[in-house]
C-alpha cells in the first residue's frame, strides 16, 4: 500500500488545458483508490465535482502529499502556504519545463505512478522570513522561497541603503535595489541581475545588488544561517518597496530596518527519481548538450 493515501490538489488553472490536467490526475487518482482533497479556490475552477474541499491549514495537517499543477509560480505560492506542515509537495508543470514542476502533463500517470510506489527522491529547501522594523514595531513582512526584493516600487530611482551581516556592517550602497535570495531562487530574478547559479542543496544565501552605482559591487554569497539587515538610508527620497516572490508588498520609510534569515521550517520537495537539476539548467537557460548532439 502507498504511503500516500490521501493526496491533495492544488492548481491555478487559468485554461482548459490546466483544467484537462487536473480532471486527468483526479481520475487517475480516484482509480488508485486515493482520497482526494481539493484546495479552495482550485475546487471554484472544477464545478460540479463531488471532492473533498479543504482550506490550505487542513490540507497541511492531514494530507500524506499535495499535488501542485501548474507552473513553478504557483508551487512558489504553495510552498509559502504550506511548508510549515511538513506535507512534501511534487509538481505537475502545465506547459514547459519548470525548476519546480518537473512532471509533465503527457508524464501524469506514469511519473505519479512511481512516486505512490515509493520510487522517488525527496529534498529539502529553505525559505527565507523578511520583517520591516520602524522605530522597534513591526509593521510588516513574508515568506520567499525564491527571493526576497528590495526595489524602488513604481518609480526608477536610485536607493540608498547600508548592509549588515550578523551584525557587521557590509557596505552602504546606491542602486536601484537588491536581491536576497535563496539556491532555489538562484535560476530566478537573481541570475537575470548577475548573481551566481547555485545547486539547490547548498546551505547559503546570495545577495545581488541591481545597477549599483560603483562597478565593484558584486554578488555576495554568505552562509545560510546569515542574519541579514538592510538598513533604509535617511535621506532617501524613494520609498523602496520589500516584496517577497514578487507577491506581497510592503513600503518602507527611510530609516527603516529590514531584516532576513532563514525560517526554521523547510519545504519538502518530492521529485521523480530520474530528476537531474543541470538538465533541467540545460533545457530551461539553453545550455549546449553533448558535444556531436
Amino acid at each position: 500500500m502507498s504511503e500516500f493515501s490521501r493526496i491533495g490538489l492544488v492548481g491555478r488553472p487559468g485554461s482548459d488545458r490546466a483544467l484537462h490536467t487536473l480532471k486527468r490526475l483526479i481520475r487517475y487518482l480516484q482509480g488508485r483508490g486515493v482520497d482526494v482533497v481539493l484546495e479552495e479556490e482550485t475546487s471554484n475552477a472544477l464545478p460540479g465535482h463531488t471532492l473533498e474541499v479543504s482550506n490550505n491549514e487542513t490540507l497541511g495537517k492531514t494530507c500524506d502529499l499535495v499535488i501542485v499543477v501548474g507552473g513553478d509560480g504557483s508551487l512558489l505560492g504553495a510552498a509559502r502556504a504550506l511548508s510549515r506542515y511538513k506535507v512534501p509537495l511534487l509538481g505537475v508543470n502545465r506547459g514547459r519545463l519548470g525548476f519546480l514542476t518537473d512532471i509533465t502533463p503527457n508524464d501524469i500517470e506514469t511519473k505519479v505512478e512511481e512516486v505512490l510506489s515509493g520510487k522517488y527522491m525527496m529534498e529539502t529547501r529553505f525559505l527565507l522570513d523578511s520583517s520591516v522594523i520602524r522605530k522597534g514595531t513591526l509593521i510588516g513582512g513574508g515568506d520567499a522561497l525564491n527571493d526576497v526584493v528590495i526595489h524602488p516600487g513604481r518609480f526608477i530611482r536610485m536607493i540608498e541603503f547600508e548592509l549588515y551581516i550578523d551584525g557587521q556592517f557590509v557596505y552602504s550602497q546606491r542602486s536601484d535595489g537588491l536581491i536576497v535570495s535563496t539556491p532555489t531562487g538562484s535560476t530566478a530574478y537573481a541570475l537575470s541581475g548577475g548573481g551566481p547559479i547555485m545547486h539547490p542543496k547548498l546551505d547559503a544565501i546570495v545577495i545581488v545588488p541591481m545597477n549599483p552605482h560603483t562597478l565593484s559591487s558584486r554578488p555576495i554569497v554568505v552562509d545560510g544561517n546569515s542574519e541579514i539587515k538592510i538598513m533604509v538610508g535617511e535621506a532617501n527620497s524613494a520609498y523602496p518597496h520589500v516584496t517577497c516572490d514578487g507577491q506581497n508588498h510592503v513600503v518602507t520609510n527611510p530609516g527603516d530596518e529590514i531584516h532576513i534569515h532563514k525560517k526554521p521550517h523547510k519545504l519538502h520537495l518530492i521529485h521523480p527519481l530520474n530528476h537531474n537539476f543541470y538538465e533541467t539548467c540545460r533545457t530551461k537557460l539553453g545550455w549546449g548538450s553533448h558535444l556531436g548532439d
